[in-house]
């Protein structure tokens, strides 16, 4: 009659169940890696070119979704959505140097667009920035947000006519931003996603729409 080890099979028990908490780590990180990939990501904020409507420092959440669904990993859609949008405040990967860039969209595929001074001329039309209490304020894809025009309102550009395909964003930081007025139009698989929100700032919690 065959004796069975108690500890033995403890033993062998533990000893296979090590490689499937390993597999079950690593099918952990690679899901939550291409999530952050394909569907959201949050982004520290490096640089004051996004002032006053974005802060130095600020975590801002990003929609990966916003645009489309992308293969994780890489830049290919599956499935290709709308947009961007004017207004839209995107985190985009930058022509020059390939880092993470946040620009706001201010021109879109068959625009004509001039920026004068810090202002837009777009289809002919020029934007009002207008005086809120000291702040001004840019109405631009139908909603008003914040500007600064600081320096003379940064170098001109255009007009030109914004080709399939292609954006132009800017800083809200005019003065102070290099954006597409120096390293050009952007193509539409280097956005990444659509910002929705700030949720940290100055050391504390909060959520400040963008």
């Amino acid at each position: 009659m065959p004796v069975t080890r108690k500890g033995g099979d403890r033993e062998g028990r533990r000893k296979g169940s090590a490689p499937r908490q390993i597999a079950t780590i690593v099918v952990a990180v690679a899901v939550a890696l291409a999530a952050r990939s394909s569907l959201a990501d949050h982004y520290v904020v490096p640089s004051g070119s996004m002032l006053p409507t974005v802060h130095e420092g600020d975590r801002i959440v990003v929609n990966k979704l916003a645009y489309g669904f992308r293969l994780p990993f890489t830049r290919l859609f599956l499935i290709e959505g709308h947009g961007p949008n004017r207004g839209d405040v995107v985190v985009l990967l930058s022509p020059e140097s390939g880092i993470v860039l946040l620009k706001r969209v201010v021109a879109c595929p068959g625009d004509t667009i001039e920026v004068v001074g810090g202002h837009l001329v777009i289809n002919g039309r020029r934007l009002p920035v207008t005086d809120h209490d000291g702040q001004l304020m840019e109405e631009l894809g139908g909603s008003l947000h914040p500007v600064r025009l600081t320096r003379g309102g940064g170098p001109d550009f255009g007009p030109e006519v914004i080709p399939a395909g292609r954006y132009l964003v800017l800083g809200d930081n005019r003065g102070d931003s290099r954006d597409g007025r120096i390293f050009g139009l952007v193509e539409r698989n280097a956005i990444l996603g659509q910002a929705i929100a700030s949720y940290y700032r100055s050391g504390e919690l909060g959520w400040f729409p963008l």
